[in-house]
């Protein structure tokens, strides 16, 4: 699709692509473990079993992109910005909170409408089934969408040495919640004092990226850096998995600085990622691409797709191996929930992403094209 914001970057979908993977497999092994399968008890397997990460991804990955938008443009026209953003995400957001709604209809309280600004907080309707749980990340992104224009001129006119002060400050937001919060990991999962650090340091890296010095060391060494963010995405949530998992662990220190841990390892890989020279094969780069195009249904919908297929049919034993009967499962589930991603995304987003309109304040830098979610 045509854009008129930033020359459009393949790795930037095959970053979502992943990211949505890694939560997909954190769920399948939830729904698995509910079906009586094994689990996973090896902390180096903590990608998965705290695969929760793919969120840590997601917003790393957003504050990184968008700041690439706003210094390529030169700026950023505010009305037109979450207009953009209103267009990209309402159409299928709200298509799920009335789901969520409609399910919970007994209990429905006419305030409860106001839960579309704030999903991660309180009793949404979102929460109150697994089919919709997923929505909560997006009332978080939508407060960054609403207050990134502002940030990208202050840490444009200021330098990166603005966001580091913020990330200061958000750490000191995060010390003093945890001595009043008992539920303090749940607090620094899914709200505010938890994550707006991630997409900080998403901008942060995107400002590395614009420096020709560093962009050209990151293509050399990049390679190494993939290998070294891989291991320290592979160690964090390793250290997660063992110290303070999640779902099992309601309030540690560990937490605290969890998220900017788990944000700067994804930083690197990014770095790494949209730095790495060598092309993968025309047919791997396709399908990756695709994946990442439709990664917000596919995000949004794969809880209900593997809830009801754990309801309905249940555990399939092909083999009487678990392993591989998991490896089975995990293919066609996913290859379900790939083809109802790229339905839902054909329907409700391509439409109306059609309608979006060139943000930037450079109006002459209307060219090529962009990802979907951009």
């Amino acid at each position: 699709m045509n854009s008129l914001n930033l020359q459009y970057n393949p790795r930037i979908d095959q970053l979502r692509w992943l990211a949505a993977t890694i939560v997909f497999l954190f769920h399948f092994q939830l729904e698995y473990r509910g079906l009586g399968g094994p689990a996973l008890v090896t902390p180096w397997a903590g990608l998965i079993t705290e695969g929760h990460t793919g969120v840590g991804l997601f917003f790393t990955l957003s504050g990184f992109l968008f700041m690439q938008i706003a210094l390529h443009q030169k700026g950023i026209v505010y009305g037109d910005f979450v207009r953009n953003r209103v267009l990209r995400i309402f159409p299928l957001f709200l298509t799920i909170f009335l789901v969520a709604t409609s399910i919970g209809r007994d209990n429905f309280q006419p305030q409860d409408l106001l839960y579309v600004f704030a999903t991660n907080l309180g009793h949404a309707p979102t929460s109150g089934t697994p089919i919709t749980g997923a929505a909560w990340t997006i009332s978080l992104e939508f407060l960054f969408y609403m207050v990134f224009p502002f940030l990208a001129r202050f840490a444009m006119e200021r330098g990166p040495g603005y966001l580091l002060n913020l990330l200061l400050l958000m750490f000191f937001f995060k010390l003093s919640a945890y001595t009043v919060n008992e539920n303090s990991t749940l607090m620094y999962f899914c709200t505010f004092v938890g994550r707006f650090d991630q997409f900080l340091i998403g901008m942060l890296a995107a400002m590395l990226y614009q420096q020709p010095r560093i962009r050209g060391r990151l293509h050399a060494f990049s390679p190494w850096l993939l290998l070294i963010s891989f291991a320290l995405v592979v160690c964090d949530t390793a250290a997660l998995h063992r110290i303070a998992p999640f779902g099992a662990t309601p309030k540690s220190v560990f937490w605290i600085f969890w998220s900017m841990i788990e944000s700067l390892g994804w930083a690197i890989f990014i770095l790494a990622w949209v730095s790495f020279q060598p092309r993968l094969p025309a047919p791997i780069e396709r399908v990756l691409c695709h994946g990442g195009k439709v990664s917000f249904s596919f995000y949004l919908l794969h809880m209900a797709l593997l809830h009801l297929l754990a309801t309905q049919v249940g555990m399939v034993r092909l083999v009487g191996n678990g392993w591989i009967d998991a490896a089975i499962m995990i293919l066609i589930t996913y290859v379900a929930t790939w083809l109802l991603a790229t339905l839902s995304y054909n329907t409700i987003e391509e439409p109306f992403l059609r309608m979006r309109r060139h943000y930037g304040k450079d109006k002459s830098t209307r060219i090529g094209e962009i990802a979907t979610t951009q």
